[in-house]
């Protein structure tokens, strides 16, 4: 079982940072985002709620003093603004594959004073 089962990973374009909603992510900045070797790409991360079937919820709503009952439909709700289906969202054990690469980890050394 993930250590993270609501937690998901949005990579996009470095270029796309201007475009998110720092309210709904993880991040606070683009200063606080991690970025590829290359400096291309980025990603945020943002929980998620998950039905796999629809469901009817019922609840009180103090404006009109009556019950209102609603339907949610099966989904993954809770995805910020930016989402888009051309970017790839990745679960935990999946982002840990991919900033493993040479794309987002250097195998450069440092150097220490001599």
């Amino acid at each position: 079982m993930s250590r993270f089962p609501n937690r998901r990973w949005l990579v996009i374009p470095s270029s796309k940072t201007g475009s998110i909603d720092f309210n709904e992510v993880h991040e606070t900045s683009a200063d606080t985002l991690r970025y590829s070797i290359d400096g291309s790409q980025t990603f945020v991360k943002y929980e998620v709620n998950e039905y796999t079937a629809s469901f009817t919820q019922s609840y009180y709503d103090t404006d009109t003093d009556k019950e209102v009952t609603e339907t949610i439909p099966a989904g993954v709700y809770g995805r910020p603004s930016i989402y888009s289906n051309e970017y790839t969202e990745y679960n935990h054990a999946d982002i840990l594959t991919l900033l493993a690469t040479d794309a987002w980890t250097s195998n450069v050394e440092p150097t220490g004073s001599e």
